[in-house]
């Protein structure tokens, strides 16, 4: 089949992260025999674009799988759980990207830079990780495999995108209700079911998902949860602070960490990223060279600056990293795994 292409099914089309899907299978050229776009009833008959042609979107339903050799799912995590084991019993291999199945024993959390070789021993099902840790581990597996790792301590700054396409537009509403001397009007964020609403424009929200009994947000566990499980690295000591910022796409984070070795630093661990896949190094302090979550937008990267050692712990170094949540956090890493399964024979 490898020469004919794929029938691929994006599950999900309609909303953000499923339109950079398939926006992304044509810019990379997939080998794509046939395009399935699968949503929600209320999306259903909706048209999107794919190399010039137009396709209706339908409601996705077990019967829609027939045929299918890769579903992505991007829809939420009630519809991934209804409806992957359907899309499997039907023959497809699904690449999940919500949280439904990422912390199941039985299924592979992949991003393929960090542990491409998990993917062999898929049962059907593989997880993408969530938007934050990704771009976490592409840029702590490089420095653990020179240095050994012991310690990591993130703070996030993550953008409105990540909570949905309705948060943006809140987030839109909001700064011009606050320009126009108006009071905000908050219904989403935090978190969409909570009692109470903030407003995010001119505003830090220190909570991304639900408290859990730990004082943690599900967000931070999520973190803290899937980077020691893609390291192959239980014991780990990692921990988290998800915020929630005025930016639209593109997640940056604060990283603290530890590595066991004496001899690291900051120009050979700069080195080490510099040739590391997937990412791209900007740290030039004389010209004002580091990431930011404008510029990063679109691309497909993990940019990695501000590399600094630590001024109390000796083998303490810090760094800044920041990538598109709806790229590389998202669709374009579920790409890269269907690419890996079929460059290794794995599907």
């Amino acid at each position: 089949m490898g020469n004919q292409g794929y029938h691929v099914a994006v599950v999900g089309a309609t909303g953000a992260v499923g339109q950079q899907m398939v926006k992304k299978l044509e810019e990379r050229n997939f080998p794509v025999k046939k395009l399935t776009l699968l949503a929600s009833s209320r999306s259903k008959g909706k048209e999107l674009v794919f190399k010039g042609e137009k396709i209706i979107v339908e409601e996705a339903k077990p019967e829609s799988f027939s045929g299918v050799d890769i579903a992505l799912f991007s829809a939420g995590g009630a519809i991934s759980k209804t409806l992957a084991g359907e899309a499997v019993k039907r023959g497809a291999v699904v690449i999940d990207n919500t949280s439904a199945f990422r912390m199941d024993p039985d299924v592979p959390l992949v991003v393929p830079e960090v542990n491409e070789e998990d993917l062999k021993d898929h049962k059907g099902i593989i997880a993408n990780p969530n938007c934050s840790t990704i771009q976490l581990v592409v840029a702590l597996q490089p420095i653990r495999k020179a240095f050994g790792l012991k310690r990591v301590i993130v703070s996030t700054y993550q953008a409105v995108s990540g909570a949905g396409a309705q948060a943006v537009r809140e987030m839109v509403e909001q700064t011009k209700a606050v320009l126009a001397g108006e009071r905000p009007q908050a219904e989403i964020l935090p978190v969409r079911s909570a009692e109470k609403h903030y407003p995010i424009a001119f505003n830090a929200i220190p909570q991304i998902d639900v408290f859990q009994d730990n004082g943690f947000t599900f967000e931070e566990m999520k973190m803290i949860n899937e980077t020691r499980k893609i390291m192959h690295f239980p014991e780990l000591k990692i921990a988290a602070t998800c915020v929630r910022i005025p930016a639209e796409r593109g997640h940056s984070e604060s990283v603290y960490f530890e590595v066991e070795s004496d001899r690291a630093t900051e120009a050979e661990i700069r080195s080490v990223l510099a040739g590391s896949p997937g990412v791209l190094l900007q740290d030039d302090r004389a010209g004002q060279i580091y990431p930011m979550p404008y510029f990063a937008s679109g691309k497909d990267e993990v940019f990695v600056g501000r590399i600094r050692r630590d001024l109390d712990v000796a083998n303490g170094f810090h760094m800044w990293v920041v990538s598109d949540n709806l790229l590389k956090g998202a669709a374009l890493n579920s790409i890269q795994i269907a690419e890996s399964l079929i460059r290794n024979q794995w599907l």
